[in-house]
């Protein structure tokens, strides 16, 4: 079997939806989960709002697709981006493709290429309608690998609590259920689960899914960053690899106003 890092991917960009200030942080994103043996962009080429992409697409090797605007206010990259994907996908040249968008029109289109066994992932910003992150495998946020975001992730990807400069969202009540219950469903009869196979299932779970979105480089410091967990850091033969595993932690009855503990 294939192993994800060799993934053969098709990235297709629309030059519409997509700011060209993040196109190197982007392809190394998508390096994390694959090859891209294909990198097209598509767009306009003649409108000067898409200028900035230009000296940004020899460096990058992006083949620039031409589509005319045919009429005033539709994006008209979406269909020559839906034509080329089938293209591609009945070549058999590709194991996925990266639809780097923020456009809802490209919800059927990734999940019919999910039909056909592809891995998909996405790339968009924060405002991308959920229909399309869910159809991915995978989505990432643009706002969490442009530039600026990631010089702060690599200066603290080894510090213990791995917490990034900058505003991040809290880890609310909801992803502290999703974790409890993901761990539930993967534990153990001691209630262990392999830390790894949580984050796997997490990503199943919630494509959008990104420790980085709470301010930590991986999942491992922001599940030790919160109350409701313990961790187990198991040793293996190899002295540098652990293996590392968490439970959740009982939770203790509330009293009641009189200073007694509930009956449950």
């Amino acid at each position: 079997m294939r192993e994800k890092a060799d993934l053969r991917l098709a990235v297709l960009i629309d030059a519409d939806n997509i700011p060209y200030s993040c196109i190197k942080d982007m392809l190394d994103e998508v390096a994390k989960s694959g090859i891209p043996t294909i990198k097209r962009i598509y767009g306009d080429w003649t409108r000067p709002a898409v200028g900035g992409w230009k000296p940004l697409l020899l460096e990058n090797a992006i083949t620039p697709i031409q589509q005319y605007s045919y009429t005033t206010g539709k994006n008209s990259t979406d269909s020559a981006m839906i034509i080329d994907a089938m293209d591609i996908l009945h070549s058999q040249k590709v194991d996925g493709f990266c639809l780097a968008s923020s456009d809802s029109d490209f919800t059927r289109l990734a999940t019919r290429l999910r039909e056909s066994g592809m891995f998909v992932l996405g790339i968009g910003e924060k405002k991308t309608p959920k229909p399309f992150i869910v159809a991915c495998d995978k989505f990432t946020y643009i706002e969490v690998i442009r530039p600026g975001n990631s010089d702060s992730v690599s200066q603290n990807k080894n510090a213990d609590a791995a917490k990034l400069k900058g505003e991040h969202l809290a880890v609310g009540n909801d992803i502290v259920k999703l974790f409890r219950n993901t761990i539930d469903d993967l534990a153990d009869d001691n209630g262990w689960a392999s830390l790894a196979e949580v984050g796997s299932m997490l990503n199943k779970i919630r494509p959008d899914f990104d420790p980085r979105i709470y301010g930590f480089w991986k999942l491992t410091p922001l599940i030790k960053s919160l109350p409701h967990f313990e961790i187990d850091e198991r040793e293996t033969e190899y002295s540098k690899v652990r293996h590392i595993y968490v439970r959740n932690k009982k939770v203790v009855p509330s009293s009641n106003k009189r200073g007694r503990k509930a009956n449950y």
